[in-house]
């Protein structure tokens, strides 16, 4: 019998499968210790099946791996080397496109503004807010379309027209042609970034997700420090085919996109219930993790608009808008203006423009590290809050730095602490609601009406830097931001979490699965009282 004829029959035996149903499979390690089943589901033990059962011997299910290498090689460090092969996938293309959408702050230095006749801040600003306000209208549709198409078809294809429409922004005139360039960019890249922590979120337990989460969106930071050193060299081909220095940016790096959104439709799979590079027996142990967790990714969910309705009266919803509107404006703001601000720094002459790209990479390598080494770090200790709020006060100290003084170094070292601040928080906030939010279709309508509505926040960013060097209205927003809404935020959210816990945990929430069936107790998600919220 096929893997997919298995399949067919364990999906057929347990059809009852949704939030108003039970497990869809039958658990293959049943009767295994504790310590015997941690051996084959050691974390992360998806990515292990990808990379062991199809890198090295396809036609060979999973436990014949496993009975070929022995406990001795099922080791952690092991399968964290796994998924560092397999998720690299995910990383390049989200580092693709923080490379497109804050290309421009390099082109801006590269005389774009003179040559397309743009004369005005406000004009140049005009181009980057377009983007946002696009990017938001189209975000919360996204996660449902991605769980409809599945992401193995939808994360590529978007991926292909936000590269075409980055190679055609090499060849605008004007203002009018740059602000269509810009709208578009934003409509078709707003699927990726809530698409693939939606779909991560799906298949890791809570207490993993933060480092995935981090590790993901280090390609952001990654992308800045790569676009200032792309930027540089690429600088170098002003001329060539009479196209200046900023235009073979935007045709370059989309073309870079076009190429690796065809690689994807080979990289990207699917959800765990649709996973069909696993055998049956492989699936259900991915599955069986997931339920363990108390997560309705483990089932076959089908969508209902009764979800989109408990994603939009869910307190979290709106209190997981304020935390991300925190980091998100000044993290478009610190992308699209860090190559400006440093010119205005003087560090290096301002016509230099090569010496400037590359002044502005170092604070992305540092933003990177840390953001994989806090989400590791969270996950560790299992909480997200207290990372959030010391992120805020650090990124506070680093813009109040770039603000008080005009010294050069001064500056200079206020971006270093003005990136830490910043980027770590991004993953963590998103891994933090996502924790807290049950229901595969709701979690995906929380994290897109978040992300969103965080992004709709770049729309700031693109309006406030003015009269530099010290950009004082614009560092002090983004000051504001970290502390009111970033600090504030995670400090109200942590102390609601903890409130509500101490409810369940003393029995004040049983109530509310008094004479309920197992399946009308799945169906309450993230109100049933076994549910503990991550802090």
């Amino acid at each position: 019998m096929s893997d997919e004829e298995k399949i067919g029959n364990l999906e057929h035996e347990h059809a009852s499968d949704s939030r108003t149903g039970v497990s869809p499979f039958v658990d293959p390690d049943a009767g295994l210790s504790p310590e015997e089943r941690a051996r084959i589901v050691c974390l992360p033990f998806v990515l292990c099946l990808v990379t062991i059962a199809h890198a090295r011997a396809p036609t060979m299910s999973l436990g014949e791996h496993i009975a070929k290498k022995g406990p001795a090689v099922l080791t952690c460090a092991m399968f964290s080397g796994a998924q560092t092969t397999l998720e690299a996938g995910l990383e390049v293309d989200a580092m693709v496109a923080f490379l497109d959408r804050t290309n421009i702050g390099n082109a801006k230095i590269a005389h774009l503004e003179d040559d397309i006749g743009v004369h005005s801040t406000s004009k140049y600003n005009a181009t980057l807010t377009i983007f946002f306000v696009s990017y938001a209208l189209f975000e919360p549709i996204c996660n449902v379309l991605l769980k409809r198409l599945r992401p193995s078809i939808f994360i590529p294809i978007i991926m292909v027209l936000w590269g075409a429409t980055m190679i055609g922004m090499g060849f605008v005139r004007n203002w009018s042609e740059l602000m269509a360039a810009r709208w578009f960019l934003g409509m078709t890249e707003s699927g990726l970034f809530p698409g693939i922590n939606y779909y991560l979120s799906c298949w890791y337990k809570r207490s993993e997700f933060g480092v995935r989460a981090a590790v993901f969106f280090s390609a952001a930071a990654i992308s800045g420090s790569f676009g200032g050193l792309l930027a540089a060299a690429i600088q170098n081909m002003n001329g060539i085919g009479g196209r200046p220095g900023w235009s073979w940016i935007f045709i370059i790096e989309g073309g870079i996109t076009v190429l690796i959104a065809l690689a994807s439709f080979y990289m990207v799979d699917d959800f765990p219930s649709e996973a069909k590079f696993l055998t049956p027996e492989d699936r259900a142990r991915v599955i069986r993790r997931l339920q363990d967790d108390k997560q309705a990714s483990a089932h076959s969910e089908n969508f209902k608009t009764s979800y989109l309705m408990e994603a939009l009266k869910d307190w979290k919803t709106y209190c997981g808008m304020l935390i991300y509107m925190g980091p998100l404006m000044p993290l478009y703001a610190f992308s699209l203006f860090l190559p400006t601000i440093i010119q205005g720094m003087n560090l290096v002459p301002a016509n230099d423009i090569v010496k400037n790209q590359l002044l502005s990479v170092p604070p992305y390598v540092l933003a990177a590290v840390m953001t994989v080494v806090i989400g590791f770090w969270s996950d560790r200790i299992n909480k997200r809050g207290i990372f959030n709020m010391a992120c805020a006060i650090v990124g506070a100290v680093g813009f109040i730095m770039m603000i008080s003084t005009t010294t050069p170094v001064v500056q200079y070292i206020g971006t270093f602490l003005g990136a830490l601040g910043i980027y770590p928080s991004v993953s963590l906030t998103i891994a933090w609601v996502a924790n807290n939010v049950e229901g595969v279709y709701k979690r995906g309508v929380v994290l897109g009406v978040v992300i969103g509505w965080g992004n709709l926040n770049g729309v700031v960013s693109s309006n406030v830097f003015f009269d530099k060097p010290r950009f004082f209205a614009g560092h002090a927003t983004i000051i504001g931001y970290l502390l009111i809404a970033m600090f504030g935020g995670s400090l109200l959210f942590q102390v609601m979490l903890n409130r509500e816990n101490k409810k369940r945990l003393a029995g004040e929430r049983d109530y509310l699965i008094e004479g309920k069936s197992e399946a009308e107790i799945e169906a309450l998600g993230d109100n049933r009282p076994d549910f503990i919220y991550t802090l």
